[in-house]
This record gives structure tokens, C-alpha cells and sequence, in this order.
């Protein structure tokens, strides 16, 4: 057997399963379509989410509050995946890897009070003066 056979077999199975998967496809898409309901509603072409119509307009205004949370989630977020690949390794990371990953949580503690005393975490801060006092 030479090589531009063997490589040729190789490819078979991998061909006969995007033909497979393409006449799928086509059947299922077919078969809805001759199948498949056709009516035309008041409220057809309208977008719904969670099958409640929709009110008012997509351009909502959001605090830049939600923001801020939707980064620290993801800023810890990414952080605990360093914290779980470490979990993953720390046998053959031995002691080095275990005072490594307690400087890193260190380091996460750290900023979260800073966050914490800097006000970024706190939501009772809106319509507040200056003073503390509400504004009117």
C-alpha cells in the first residue's frame, strides 16, 4: 500500500460524515417546511422575549454601575481559573506553587478591599451630594 492510498482512506470516514450530516440538514429542513405550520397572526412578525411582547425602545440607558460589576465578574472570574489550573498542578508545583498562589490570593484580597474602601462595590451611593447628603 502507498502512501497516497493510505491517505486517501484515511479521509473516508470524515467525507461520509459531512454527507451524512448535510443530507440531515436537508431532510430536517425539508420536512419542516412541508410539514410545518403556516399562519400568518397579528403579532407574527413582532419580536417577543420569554413570549411577553415587547414594550418601549431597545435603547435603554444603563448605570455605568452595571458595568463595573459585569468587569469585576469577569475580572475574578478569570481569576479563579488561574486558582483552579493551580488546584489542577499542585503536586508538581510543590511549595513553590503553593507560596506563589498565596501571594496571588493576597494580591485578589488586596484589591477587593480596595475596591471595597474605594466606594466601587457600594450602590447606596446614588443620590448623594457631596456631603453625603441626598440631593433633591
Amino acid at each position: 500500500m502507498n502512501i497516497t492510498t493510505a491517505h486517501s482512506t484515511a479521509f473516508w470516514p470524515l467525507l461520509i460524515f459531512f454527507a451524512a450530516t448535510l443530507v440531515m440538514v436537508t431532510v430536517m429542513l425539508g420536512l419542516s417546511y412541508v410539514l410545518g405550520q403556516r399562519h400568518r397572526g397579528k403579532a407574527t412578525d413582532e419580536p417577543y422575549e420569554s413570549g411577553i411582547v415587547s414594550t418601549g425602545t431597545a435603547q435603554v440607558r444603563f448605570d455605568v454601575r452595571f458595568y463595573l460589576v459585569a468587569m469585576f465578574f469577569v475580572i475574578f472570574d478569570l481569576e479563579t481559573i488561574f486558582i483552579f489550573a493551580w488546584a489542577v498542578a499542585v503536586r508538581e508545583l510543590g511549595w513553590t506553587g503553593y507560596v506563589e498562589i498565596l501571594i496571588f490570593i493576597g494580591i485578589l484580597i488586596a484589591v477587593l478591599v480596595y475596591l471595597w474602601r474605594l466606594g466601587a462595590l457600594d450602590w447606596t451611593t446614588i443620590g448623594k451630594g457631596k456631603r453625603g447628603e441626598a440631593e433633591e
